[in-house]
């Protein structure tokens, strides 16, 4: 399994047991997580916050954004673009 999957299930998992709103609906890779409320503001930094302890990141406030945090998907591009820039 590469690290990518890796990341992805592990952000998937951490979403569902600790920042979904809604339980009943199973966060994907290509789930949309914010216009869909299934994050809200809050949760979204608590994204933010296990990403960059569980991936040793720092992530800077300018990539804090839809267009970064909309999808796992996303939040794994922006990950392996942190690691590898």
């Amino acid at each position: 399994m590469s690290d990518v999957t890796t990341l992805a299930g592990e952000l998937c998992s951490f979403i569902d047991r600790e920042v979904s709103l809604d339980p009943d609906t199973p966060v994907e890779p290509h789930t949309d997580l914010l216009t869909t409320g299934l994050v809200d503001s809050l949760g979204a930094m608590e994204i933010v916050h296990w990403l960059e302890e569980a991936r040793n990141l720092d992530i800077d406030p300018v990539d804090i954004t839809i267009e970064n945090f909309q999808t796992v998907e996303k939040m794994v591009a922006l990950a392996k673009r942190l690691t590898v820039g």
